[in-house]
């Protein structure tokens, strides 16, 4: 089995990537879905209740992640105390499903943000970081609503990407279209596949 990590920074792209990689016959996992399962989870909101405050939930009692992002982004003492309380979960997450695969020949890609930023690449055999430039990013962020100001201050709250590159064992260039960049995905694919 070979655990591959794949990372990237906000709007560059990691999620249409990883798509790819399951087209290609790898087990994928999104710690974006993990964490949204997490989410509807009681006990797992209470906590966030008493880290955010009872502002960051809609009528209904749910979670409204505009206001949960407005105040992790503003302050990165809140956004590391609910870091700290996510990421063990998520990884709990993404151990089970790890489990389940245990003994086989496969190849298990989790897309993973915060990889650098939170040192969890030793826990992978091999990184991949997803690039755009900055400006590509922003487009493709505003196509989505996500305003120029909000987009610059999550991107601010990452990594720079070239760093992320400088530690990764591959890199995906996401400029191109849709099929240049699978022909990329291809290229490291069986590049892995040589190593399972």
């Amino acid at each position: 089995m070979l655990l591959v990590a794949l990372t990237g920074n906000y709007g560059m792209g990691k999620s249409a990537v990883l798509t790819m990689f399951g087209k290609l016959g790898a087990h994928t996992i999104d710690a974006d879905e993990v964490v949204g399962s997490l989410l509807k989870e009681q006990k797992v909101l209470d906590k966030i209740r008493d880290i955010l405050g009872a502002e960051v939930f809609d009528p209904e009692g749910g979670i409204d992640r505009k206001k949960v992002a407005d105040a992790i982004f503003n302050d990165a003492a809140l956004r590391a105390s609910l870091e700290n309380l996510l990421h063990p979960l998520v990884f709990d997450g993404i151990d089970a499903v790890i489990a389940q695969r245990e003994g086989e020949d496969a190849i298990i890609v989790v897309e993973i943000p915060l990889l650098f930023e939170r040192g969890y690449e030793k826990k992978f055999n091999r990184t991949i970081t997803v690039f755009t430039d900055e400006s590509t990013a922003l487009a493709r962020l505003e196509k989505k609503g996500i305003g120029r100001p909000e987009a610059m201050q999550r991107l601010r709250a990452q990594i720079p990407i070239r760093d992320k590159i400088g530690k990764s064992d591959f890199v995906i260039d996401n400029n191109g279209s849709p099929e240049d960049v699978m022909s990329g995905v291809k290229r490291i694919y069986e590049k892995l596949l040589k190593e399972v």
